[in-house]
């Protein structure tokens, strides 16, 4: 009997009593076994991958504010011999030192192989670039890589790339990253009544500033109280009903994270994410006892085990793989079923809510997505036909893979020569 079933599980499942949920996964199998047809020579070997370093500069204007903004990328092209292109991206990592990983490292690695067997390149890459198990800036060359490599599975098959994951919804929740550090605390408030009266009631700002690595050279104990009155005053202007969280960048040491989260909890805060310095799953935990506070972190992270280890030890109420940083859906699908598991929560956050909304469309436990102001000049400046959120949600667009294009204007005005 074991060996019957070992070797017709497919029909097992399907036919025996799991009923209607086993048979919902009938057309996600059939479409698994499937090899997509259409493109010339039915090729899907890897002929080319191209890597180019982004700098944006724009203008943040929000609020009735004008002000200078600027931020960077590492954006990734992978074309078949078929002729088929998938494009992804990646950010917060030197974007001329992952690029350079690319087109020199990882792109030559991959030439002739098959760009459907995402797995397989996944691993393949991951040994190549972290032959210890490190990661990096390895994660980041693997998490743009395998976004296009989704992107061009979507186009094979004729289906966006949540639809591809599961299909649970056709439509994320976002909430917005109104406030950068850069904004005074009058500048501050402007923009989070625009943004509350478009419609988004879950808003996030910056506390912390970069404190800890001593790139704001205040003393602590003046981030702490300063950052006290930039939250206060959010709240007072958008009222009680509004969602709002901070990120610390891992900015804190435990004593001042403690000081200002306890002041932070008196005004309603909804998540602290990675309060922490280096995401330290001890000190979280241990945050996280002492206050009651509800925390997030793994917007950085890579590797499945440090997810695994906040979740073990009580660290975090939210884990956040990032698409653009976990190791693209190949990773960060697998760190969210181990979330499911263990019943924690997932959300978007380091940005990347047009790349984050396909997992979060397509798994069943998929949470919000992160709209970042700042972030979202450069999208609007690199990809022609980009959804945009109305009313706090963010759809998934129909066509095929990513279900957006690169506008080619746009990427060699961005790209960093040399």
């Amino acid at each position: 009997m074991a060996g019957h079933l070992d070797g017709g599980r497919r029909d097992f499942l399907l036919k025996a009593g799991l009923g209607g949920g086993a048979m919902a996964l009938a057309p996600y199998m059939a479409l698994a076994q499937q090899r997509p047809t259409g493109t010339a020579a039915n090729d899907f070997r890897i002929a080319r991958v191209t890597a180019y370093s982004l700098q944006f500069e724009g203008t943040f204007e929000y609020g009735g504010l004008k002000k200078p903004s600027r931020d960077s990328a590492t954006y990734v092209e992978v074309e078949t011999r078929g002729g088929l292109v998938g494009h992804g991206i990646t950010t917060i990592a030197d974007p001329g030192a992952v690029a350079a990983l690319v087109n020199l490292v990882a792109g030559p690695a991959i030439i002739g192989d098959d760009a459907l067997r995402h797995e397989a390149i996944w691993d393949k890459l991951y040994w190549s670039l972290s032959p210890r198990g490190q990661t990096g800036f390895a994660g980041h060359v693997m998490s743009a890589i395998d976004i296009a490599l989704w992107d061009i599975k979507g186009k094979a098959y004729g289906t966006p790339i949540a639809s591809l994951l599961g299909g649970a919804r056709a439509q994320v929740p976002v909430y917005v990253t109104f406030g950068p550090a850069f904004l005074d605390q009058n500048e501050l408030v402007a923009v989070a009544k625009d943004m509350h009266s478009r419609g988004f009631n879950h808003l996030k700002m910056v506390v912390g500033s970069n404190a800890l690595p001593r790139r704001d050279t205040r003393p602590m104990d003046q981030v702490v109280r300063e950052d006290t009155a930039r939250v206060a005053a959010v709240r007072a202007a958008v009222g009680p009903d509004a969602h709002i969280y901070v990120d610390g960048n891992c900015s804190f040491d435990l004593p001042n994270a403690e000081r200002l989260t306890r002041n932070l909890m008196a005004l309603g805060l909804s998540f602290f994410e990675e309060p922490i310095t280096q995401n330290d799953v001890r000190l979280m935990a241990d945050l996280r006892r002492r206050t009651g506070v509800t925390l997030a972190a793994g917007q950085n992270e890579t590797l499945a085990y440090r997810f695994r280890d906040m979740m073990l030890a009580d660290a975090v109420d939210y884990v956040q793989p990032n698409v653009m940083i976990g190791g693209g859906y190949t990773g960060a699908v697998k760190i969210a079923g181990m979330a499911a598991g263990f019943n924690v929560a997932i959300a978007n956050g380091g940005a990347g809510a047009l790349q984050n909304m396909h997992m979060h469309a397509g798994l069943a436990n998929g949470g919000f997505c992160e709209w970042h102001l700042p972030w979202m000049g450069l999208n609007r400046r690199l990809y022609k036909n980009m959804p945009e959120p109305a009313k706090g949600l963010l759809a998934v667009p129909p066509g095929p893979g990513l279900g957006f294009e690169v506008d080619k204007d746009g990427l060699m005005e961005m790209r960093v020569r040399g």
